[in-house]
């Protein structure tokens, strides 16, 4: 059984909520742990609703992982970097990142159990190794653990907002602005339960992102860097949404006449930096463009810019 302690910096949400973003798991795995009575708040045990205060302790006792039943399946990925401790794949559009809903094969994890000797086991037998994850349609760069300090230091890292993510998106209409920063809460929507939407304070989880227009073209386009400092579901893409200027391509969120043959969203998650969780070391990748999203902005520019 794995231990991990923390100190609550300032007052802040829900002990499910926190345990989750220190760990790298959803809210439901943290509720999981803290209902197994494996989670204490200041030596005791506490409810996964239970508000934390700064200077607040929580301790967590992981218990060792059951056997995993995925099978490894020889899927093609691109691993960018990969040494003892992480991997850094470039995920192509299309891929699950990992198993859900009964679905046990086809998924990134399984490439992984094919080309990896060893992943990280703090996040169960259905998503070993996986620290964050990006959408089945979105393309580009994750880091994987590969073994358990790892996903700890890189977890932590991502809830101190010192692993910088991010991405490029071709957005339908013009923005305005140069840049700015879209800071809302999101949480599930309240009548159509396959979509994330942004809500009223208090009704979901505080989301932030960053964005910087590249290029606005005349036909009605703009190119946009994000930067991601909170990481919700569908974040990006329910921004674009709320902003007026969804992403070209989205099947969920986006216009319904799409105006390119695309399979998906075109949104592309670029660039990934990070301390190494060994030595410290601050490393960025980048990930280039793939060839369907590539195509789509040549098209664009023979069209003219503005």
């Amino acid at each position: 059984m794995t231990k991990q302690t923390f100190s609550v910096g300032a007052p802040c949400e829900r002990l499910d909520v926190y345990l989750g973003e220190k760990l790298g798991i959803t809210r439901s795995a943290a509720k999981k742990l803290i209902d197994g009575g494996t989670v204490l708040v200041n030596g005791r045990a506490a409810k996964s609703s239970h508000p934390l205060r700064e200077g607040d302790s929580v301790e967590a006792a992981i218990p060792e992982p059951k056997k995993l039943d995925l099978t490894p399946e020889d899927i093609p990925i691109e691993i960018v970097y990969e040494d003892d401790d992480i991997a850094v794949i470039d995920k192509p559009q299309g891929l699950t990142v990992h198993a859900g809903n009964g679905n046990l094969s086809g998924t990134l994890v399984n490439a992984l159990l094919f080309r990896l000797k060893s992943l990280s086991t703090i996040n169960g037998v259905v998503r070993p190794g996986i620290v964050h994850r990006i959408d089945k349609d979105t393309s580009g760069l994750l880091v994987v653990a590969k073994n358990d300090a790892a996903h700890l230091s890189l977890s932590k890292q991502i809830a101190d907002k010192t692993c910088c993510r991010e991405y490029l998106a071709l957005c339908e209409g013009i923005f305005k602005q140069d840049s700015g920063t879209v800071d809302t809460y999101i949480g599930r929507h309240p009548t159509d339960r396959i979509k994330m939407a942004v809500l009223p304070e208090g009704k979901g989880r505080r989301a932030v992102t960053h964005y910087t227009v590249l290029k606005r073209y005349d036909r009605g386009f703009t190119l946009v860097r994000f930067r991601l400092e909170t990481g919700r579901t569908h974040q990006i893409r329910v921004h674009c949404r709320h902003l007026g200027h969804p992403i070209v391509g989205d099947p969920v969120y986006g216009s319904k006449k799409q105006k390119f043959e695309l399979n998906g969203q075109l949104l592309h998650a670029f660039r990934l930096s990070l301390d190494h969780p060994r030595t410290g070391e601050r490393m960025t990748f980048e990930a280039p463009l793939p060839a369907y999203f590539a195509r789509v902005l040549d098209v664009l520019e023979k069209g003219g810019t503005r």
